[in-house]
């Protein structure tokens, strides 16, 4: 019988992974703990293994121990893959793969959710109400219809989340180094620089890697409307936080709704109610501004998408140990 070992499982995946042992009558045993030189060794005597983390793996060497043990493959049910040294893996025979796609509708949806608040500025409303504070000097909202969106990475997510505005007559801009022509009848593609300074609220949706770490910085909020907002339901690196804190500081944007920020490894799937988060004085000083919405990336968190990204990765799994080349193996 095939043997998988799933690590860093959350309570919430084990539904999902009981029924896919059953159905394909396999072991699949979890634990709780990320994948990396000192976990390694868990893997022994497994067929394949399966992870998920937003925790860098250090040790390179582990690629070289996993295939010691006759494990072919790595796979993350993830869409990102900066966990991962991808040259590492390959060089020690590893096929990695990952999930791209496990539900782009999500991340979509809660971006809109985002895009909502802003434009109705629901978190200065929050705050004000906390406080006891009924008035409405300086509530006044936008109307979805009358609202310009820009998407920086039009992609699955990002194109999802263009055809969901364009459903609700949002006038739609996006700027993407590979502009799909699928989308045309959907989005206006603009340069990044007239993408930030015509619109309304500005929406991340790219992956992680060199060319996006740090895709907007001061010189980006000098660009944007003063009434503006940005959304970043992407990765964290994408946006210098001292610089959104200075935007947010210097009134040249208006708020932020953010799932996802540089340091939150530290700060978020844990309990601070008792000890805060001054170890990320950045997060921390975002977490106090009240035009700021802080969500601890679960914008992902959704029933379908927890189910698709165990189904996936696991059927790469049994498509490597058939001999078979996986739908998404990473190149």
């Amino acid at each position: 019988m095939t043997k998988i070992l799933m690590y860093s499982v959350r309570p919430d995946e084990m539904a999902a992974i009981n029924e896919y042992a059953a159905k394909h009558n396999e072991t699949i045993d979890t634990c709780n703990v990320n994948f990396d030189g000192d976990t390694v060794s868990k893997a022994e005597g497994y067929d394949g293994i399966v992870i998920q983390q937003r925790a860098p793996i250090t040790d390179d060497t582990v690629y070289a121990t996993l295939a010691s043990y006759g494990i072919k493959q790595l796979s993350t049910r993830t869409a990102g893959l900066d966990t991962i040294n991808i040259p590492a893996a390959h060089a020690a025979g590893l096929i990695v793969t990952n999930v791209p796609a496990y539900s782009p509708r999500s991340v979509a949806e809660h971006a809109l959710m985002s895009i909502f608040r802003i434009l109705r500025k629901s978190a200065i409303v929050d705050n004000r109400v906390r406080n006891n504070d009924y008035t409405w000097g300086g509530l006044q909202a936008k109307e979805i219809h009358t609202a310009t969106i820009g998407i920086i990475g039009a992609g699955r997510i990002g194109g999802t989340l263009a055809r969901l505005l364009k459903a609700l007559d949002a006038n739609v801009l996006a700027y993407d180094t590979k502009p799909r022509k699928e989308l045309e009848d959907t989005v206006t593609y603009v340069s990044k620089e007239e993408l930030l300074k015509r619109s309304d609220v500005v929406s991340l949706h790219v992956d992680l890697n060199p060319t996006s770490e740090g895709l907007i910085t001061a010189k980006d909020f000098a660009l944007m409307q003063p009434t503006a907002g940005i959304v970043n339901a992407s990765r964290g690196p994408v946006v210098v936080t001292a610089d959104l804190v200075a935007a947010l500081k210097n009134k040249q944007i208006a708020a932020a709704c953010l799932d996802t920020v540089t340091g939150e490894n530290d700060v978020f799937q844990t309990d601070h109610s008792k000890d805060g988060i001054h170890s990320e004085p950045l997060i921390e000083e975002l977490h106090a501004m009240p035009n700021v919405i802080i969500t601890p990336h679960i914008a992902f968190f959704t029933n379908n998408a927890v189910a698709n990204m165990v189904d996936f990765s696991l059927d790469d799994v049994n498509t490597v140990l058939a001999g078979k080349t996986p739908k998404n193996a990473v190149k």
